[in-house]
């Protein structure tokens, strides 16, 4: 039993605050956990905290915001109580994704076919274009030649030539107003001219009336920046009084260098390692594929362990109208023929990438694909899109509360966390090295 440690679980995931507190021999905190009428966040710590070692867990799955403010809200209320130390549990990092330069996201969405109502068998898992092969031509270009370019060109030049009337007034030269005087040799110098491009007079500031500039449209190709959240969740966790931060597998593993204090963050992938080597038939004789390039040293550090070739699923983005937004398409580098492909990811979200991975690893032969995945959040239609995907089996751990997507897919395992998550809460608190939790040579 650990003493002088106090464990407060938030709404997102009871059941992984309660196989930690099992693994530790400690109980859960008491504290209260509700919402006001208006919306409003309530949280009552029910226990004394003072001088104690506080860890508060809660994940980034769900309702994201509500349990990001709950957080916010249990770390304040435990420094003001005078909480020796506290720190912030977090298995899945909220906004990690939004850590990044500003981009415009591309890649083709998962179509669904709209003659057909029914939610199975509806989506194509299709890239837009589709991955060519060989002898076929690398792109499908423009749908109507250089005839539709030509005129969206035509259109956008005409527009900028009739912009470029009405452009603003300038004053006129000098030398012109001098031949302006009156022909009594007087110059009225209280009077003075402006002409605009369009040859209209104004005398006195009062001028004839001018065209409306149109209102301004972002051409295609703008670039629409928005506001990244990285550095703000970082500083408000910090300025709500958090010590220290355990996370694991983060999207982007410089999102640490945000934090002024002290970040662990703990991998997953010696969970799919042991899962790979225990529960998959001939394990040797698979391949380990990455989904993309992002993901690449994840999957590698994986197949180098095990001593299993690696293959790399590539995706090439090409415009296919002006106007449109930019497509993927996916090309396989490796050969996955007559062998089971395992595909390794940090996070799987819509699960469009996955999902259009595994028709892709089945047309160049794979015999079975499997997808592990650390963090399962699966949100919006993604159970339904891996029921009618190729994938014959999902793999993710319980980072995010898996209850409700077990009991409507039955492709999908769950692998525990909550005791990699105890054993670095019990080291942190009596001080010693977590570097084990690390070493997976």
């Amino acid at each position: 039993m650990v003493r002088n440690i106090v464990v407060i679980g938030g709404s997102s995931h009871p059941e992984l605050t309660a196989t930690i507190c099992n693994h530790l021999g400690i109980p859960p905190a008491k504290v209260l956990l509700a919402k006001f009428a208006v919306g409003e966040t309530r949280v009552e710590i029910e226990e004394s905290v003072r001088g104690k070692d506080v860890f508060i867990l809660q994940s980034g799955g769900g309702k994201v915001n509500d349990h990001l403010m709950e957080l916010m809200i249990c770390i304040s209320a435990c420094r003001t109580a005078s909480a020796k130390r506290i720190t912030a549990v977090l298995p899945l990092f909220p906004y990690s994704r939004q850590s990044d330069i500003p981009y415009n996201k591309t890649g083709a969405p998962l179509s669904k076919i709209p003659t057909q109502h029914s939610r199975q068998g509806t989506y194509t898992f299709d890239s837009r274009p589709q991955t060519p092969y060989p002898g076929q031509q690398e792109s499908a270009g423009l749908s109507n030649g250089t005839a539709t370019l030509d005129r969206q060109l035509g259109r956008l030049k005409m527009k900028d030539e009739r912009n470029g009337d009405a452009a603003p007034m300038s004053p006129v030269k000098r030398s012109d107003t001098l031949d302006s005087r009156h022909s009594d040799g007087k110059s009225d110098k209280s009077e003075k001219s402006y002409v605009n491009h369009n040859g209209v007079n104004g005398v006195n500031g009062i001028t004839k009336p001018t065209t409306k500039p149109p209102q301004f449209e972002p051409q295609p190709g703008y670039k629409q920046w928005v506001a990244q959240a990285g550095t703000l969740i970082a500083d408000l966790l910090t300025c709500a009084g958090a010590d220290h931060v355990i996370t694991m597998d983060l999207h982007d593993p410089q999102y640490q260098g945000f934090f002024d204090i002290p970040v662990d963050n703990l991998y997953g992938r010696h969970l799919l390692r042991k899962y790979i080597q225990f529960q998959i038939p001939d394990y040797q004789q698979a391949v380990i594929v990455s989904p993309d390039a992002g993901g690449a040293k994840r999957a590698t550090a994986i197949a180098d362990a095990l001593g299993m070739p690696f293959a790399l699923i590539h995706k090439e983005r090409r415009p296919t109208q002006i106007t449109d937004r930019q497509n993927a398409t996916m090309m396989l580098v490796g050969d996955v023929a007559d062998r089971t492909a395992i595909l390794i990811d940090d996070l799987a979200d819509t699960s469009n990438t996955i999902t259009r991975a595994a028709k892709l690893l089945k047309k160049e032969g794979a015999t079975k694909v499997y997808a592990l995945i650390t963090h399962g959040i699966l949100s919006g239609d993604a159970i339904d899109r891996i029921n009618a995907s190729a994938l014959d089996k999902v793999v993710v751990t319980n980072t995010v509360d898996q209850t409700d997507h077990k009991r409507r897919c039955s492709k999908l395992e769950v692998l525990e966390v909550g005791n990699v998550f105890a054993e670095a809460i019990r080291r942190v608190h009596h001080g010693e090295s977590i570097s084990v939790l690390f070493d997976y040579s």
